[in-house]
């Protein structure tokens, strides 16, 4: 009803709002500073980064000094106490009614209507936005104590980047000594990597996945499992997953971790030193729903710096197989089987049969990298989705795990992928987004156009949001698509960021619109609105389209040049019936021309 539709786009504008983009872009040798750097210091106080007062979240610790959430000492999740309302801000349902205490601090930092968890979200965030600005007035201990931690310690390591980062720049020109630091996201409660500038190192590979990635990527699993059960009313049968070797890095694990909890096992810890001895298989009567058949696609990157998580994938996985289960709860085992027969049917024989069929780790050959699809992009090479499918299969038809070091089974590939329901692809942190890079649309867009072809309809698509570990978010390609190009793609604040940044900043605005383009191309997540938008924002507004052809010429051209391209292709139907010839008349323009 009329009710339940203004509540859902009530919770969608909330969750926007909440949506952490990028203003302007890194400088080497800058640090931020004024409303750049309070805007930085705040979303590194979001999340958790220790157990210690203050290493709280700075949202959490507003509301538990206001009475609005339980000592955030507590579990987010446990029972609060009595007279103390359930809330967590960093984890509610943004569309329920709020039914709590309005504090005068909250009161007083807008005029706005005040009827939801959202809203009291967002007023937390604009009295932290206040109080990190003006470094008094916390409303309570445990905001001061997250403060004081503010000032001394993450505001001093964002201040000393700049330096850090050209020192270290000459150092390494000169053949010296560059100290080294840890990887990760800052954002994810890794205050530890900063100061920039630093010779980065990778995770202890025996330790991963971590046990901190293992509650992330359980967690992630049901919430996948459970969603796609309440709109197709079935349970997921197979599943394909993406894995890649920098997000493992920066999380410890998620990806491996949540794709153990979908087949139905779990990593073993060496006490003390917390590596990864092994596996055990979750029982059925335990883990309260059917197994699930991971196909994983992995990164060079990973398959260079992973092969441990690689193996023991490969090892529960083939540890699944060999069960005696009923078939309709271990769909993994009845496929091994299947696919084994097959195979044996065919002339091969029995041993390699059963070891090929339970192959489910997939990458590039050995030495290469990507997933095929850019070259098709970038010179236009493609007529159909088929001709993504080929090149991804072609591509990254090789397996790998146990003694196998990229055999070539480019026919188990398409066995696995005909028989797959969804495509995952989780991303770990909200620093940068699926617009801002290739390898979103060639993995996930490759997998979908894969399975679209093979299997002759399109596949669910899930694109996680893992940015906040104690809250992880399952959304389809979709609804992800939709929150990027209009929270930040069409965002004027983001185009005013990249506007600073004269050149560089126009080759921002047309990678955005060639990301979107390509998804549009490989799966069928883009709508034309999501294009009209960016028509609106980067060519029907003036003052953008001019800096654009002042700053970037070229980049001017292939805008108008790819938007044309969708159209020509049925990609995108405009709203505006003279969008055509405007992109018609800016794509035959030559730099020299659209800068006059």
């Amino acid at each position: 009803d009329r009710t339940a539709k203004l509540t859902r786009i009530d919770a969608h504008l909330c969750d926007l709002k909440e949506l952490q983009i990028r203003d302007g872009l890194h400088v080497l040798g800058q640090s931020p500073e004024g409303v750049l750097l309070r805007d930085l210091l705040v979303a590194l106080a979001r999340v958790p980064r220790g157990s210690a007062p203050g290493e709280a979240s700075l949202q959490r610790a507003i509301a538990a000094d206001l009475g609005l959430m339980r000592d955030t000492a507590e579990m987010p999740r446990a029972e609060a106490p009595e007279g103390v309302p359930s809330f967590d801000p960093l984890d509610c349902d943004m569309a329920q009614a709020w039914n709590g205490s309005r504090p005068e601090a909250l009161e007083a930092v807008s005029d706005a209507v005040w009827r939801s968890n959202g809203d009291t979200v967002e007023r937390i965030e604009m009295l932290a936005l206040r109080l990190v600005e003006g470094g008094t007035g916390a409303p309570g201990p445990h905001s001061q104590a997250v403060l004081d931690c503010l000032e001394m310690d993450l505001k001093r390591r964002v201040q000393g980047s700049g330096t850090a980062e050209i020192s270290a720049v000459l150092a390494a020109l000169d053949g010296r000594f560059v100290a080294p630091g840890p990887s990760g996201a800052p954002t994810r409660g890794r205050p530890d990597v900063l100061p920039t500038g630093r010779n980065f190192y990778s995770v202890d590979v025996r330790a991963v996945p971590s046990e901190t990635a293992w509650a992330l990527g359980q967690l992630s699993a049901e919430r996948l499992i459970e969603r796609y059960f309440q709109e197709e009313g079935a349970w997921p049968q197979a599943i394909a997953l993406t894995a890649w070797g920098t997000s493992n890095m920066r999380t410890g694990g998620d990806d491996i971790a949540q794709a153990l909890a979908l087949i139905g096992a779990a990593p073993v810890w060496e006490p003390g030193s917390g590596r990864v001895t092994g596996f055990e298989i979750v029982p059925l009567a335990r883990l309260g729903r059917p197994r699930v058949d991971v196909t994983l696609r992995i990164s060079g990157f990973f398959r260079d710096a992973f092969p441990h998580q690689i193996d023991l994938f490969d090892s529960a996985l083939r540890a699944v197989a060999d069960l005696d289960e009923p078939e309709d709860a271990n769909p993994i085992a009845v496929r091994v089987r299947t696919d084994a027969a097959r195979l044996a049917a065919d002339g091969m024989d029995a041993d390699t049969a059963r070891h090929r069929a339970a192959f489910r780790v997939f990458g590039s050959r050995p030495g290469a990298y990507g997933a095929g699809l850019q070259a098709l992009i970038d010179e236009g090479i493609w007529e159909e989705r088929a001709d993504f499918a080929d090149a991804f299969l072609t591509w990254g038809s090789y397996a790998y795990g146990g003694a196998v070091q990229g055999a070539d089974a480019r026919t188990e590939l398409e066995s696995r992928l005909r028989q797959t329901d969804a495509v995952v692809q989780n991303q770990d942190n909200r620093e940068h987004d699926l617009l801002d890079s290739d390898d979103y649309y060639q993995f996930e867009g490759g997998l979908a156009a894969s399975i679209e072809t093979l299997k002759g309809e399109a596949p669910r698509v899930f694109h996680n949001d893992h940015s906040r570990p104690e809250r992880p978010v399952i959304r389809t390609l979709d609804e992800e698509i939709a929150r990027v190009v209009r929270g930040r793609a069409a965002n004027p604040k983001w185009i005013a960021g990249v506007m600073r940044h004269g050149y560089k900043g126009a080759f921002e605005i047309a990678a955005t619109v060639d990301y979107l383009y390509a998804f549009a191309a490989t799966t069928r997540a883009v709508k034309d609105h999501h294009f009209d938008q960016l028509h609106a924002a980067y060519l029907e507004d003036a003052a953008v389209r001019d800096f654009i052809a002042d700053a970037n010429p070229a980049a001017l051209a292939e805008i108008a040049e790819r938007l044309k391209d969708a159209v020509d292709r049925g990609l995108w139907k405009p709203r505006s019936n003279s969008a055509y010839d405007q992109l018609s008349a800016l794509a035959r323009r030559t730099p020299k021309e659209t800068a006059s």
